[in-house]
């Protein structure tokens, strides 16, 4: 198979529509990362999403739609505050898990009675979505348990002669995949942390809980249940208290003539000594920038060090999740 990357155009959006229709894959970009669609309502579809990523059958798939398109036509709302969380964050990098009408196949959601859906803002997606006009399973585009695309290039390098079609919209900014937000219940709870953060949902509806612990409600969001993020290379992560630890390790590894590098934000460079991927100074740039150094540490290093992320934002919880699934050896 040719996999071809494409600006997006009119002949571009026209030949997905047409790979959609016909049940293939189309990888395209997103504020967050790339994401691997499918049409959302096709079991052959879907199917070739797992076969391609090498997934396992059990991981849910997140759906997306343009910001137009009826979001009640595939799923229940059953709670008010719903309404204003869809008002203030959609179109926007917040999925949230409701109670499916079955519209959808079952290999979406993997079995399950709920469906997480998501609008993404990111212009060249919703040109997309609105050309194809249907709701769009759309995973990573990525193989299963490596980190997570946001050019066109990362897509290339995974999936390259298992696709037909990467639409090219640049980087993505945002960087780390959506706040996935359980909205079944009467308390919404968040089962995947992202750039939408739970003081954020508490300042439009008063009330955010994180789920606790592995259970069918955690489940229901990808990247729950398996390791994810990881680059092909050697990495250890660090806390802030193990600077020098970290200080120590890294100068054996080059004693040991391995490329070496830390991964680090603008806040610990004065307290390490050498070659440094450098995440940035906010949790927002960090979290844009993350992803990204991780997939250049593959073509540099043979060894990557991450240090702990504290800025004092909220949004470090979700790049500690992301950083500490990628990261193969525990934290030190």
């Amino acid at each position: 198979m040719n996999t071809k990357i494409l600006k997006i155009d009119d002949y571009s959006l026209k030949y997905s529509k047409n790979l959609i229709e016909a049940k293939e894959l189309v990888a395209f970009p997103t504020e967050t990362v790339y994401g691997l669609g499918a049409l959302a309502t096709s079991d052959e579809a879907v199917k070739k999403i797992y076969e391609a990523k090498g997934r396992p059958s059990d991981n849910p798939l997140i759906v997306h739609v343009h910001k137009n398109y009826d979001i009640s036509s595939l799923v229940f709302i059953e709670h008010g505050y719903v309404k204003k969380l869809q008002e203030a964050f959609l179109p926007g990098p917040l999925t949230m898990v409701y109670k499916s009408k079955g519209v959808v196949c079952n290999t979406v959601s993997c079995g399950l009675d709920t469906l997480a859906i998501r609008v993404p803002s990111s212009k060249e997606a919703q040109m997309f979505l609105e050309y194809v006009d249907a709701p769009i399973a759309a995973p990573s585009a990525n193989v299963s348990k490596h980190t997570s695309p946001v050019t066109s290039e990362h897509v290339f390098n995974d999936l390259n002669g298992k696709i037909n079609l990467i639409l090219d919209g640049g980087k993505c900014e945002g960087g780390i995949e959506s706040t996935v937000l359980d909205v079944t219940t009467e308390t919404p709870i968040i089962l995947r942390s992202g750039l939408i953060t739970c003081q954020m949902i508490k300042e439009v509806v008063g009330k955010c809980e994180y789920a606790s612990g592995v259970s069918e409600i955690v489940n229901r969001s990808p990247g729950t249940k398996y390791s994810h993020y990881m680059p092909k290379c050697q990495t250890a992560l660090f806390t802030l208290d193990s600077l020098q630890d970290a200080q120590n390790y890294y100068d054996e590894c080059v004693k040991q003539g391995k490329r070496t590098y830390f991964l680090c934000y603008d806040g610990v460079l004065k307290y390490l000594n050498g070659n440094v991927l450098n995440l940035g100074k906010t949790a927002t740039e960090i979290a844009s920038n993350l992803y990204f150094n991780l997939l250049e540490a593959e073509k540099i290093c043979d060894v990557l060090i991450a240090i702990e992320v504290k800025t004092g934002s909220e949004i470090d919880v979700s790049i500690m999740n992301r950083l500490s699934k990628a990261c193969k050896s525990a934290i030190k």
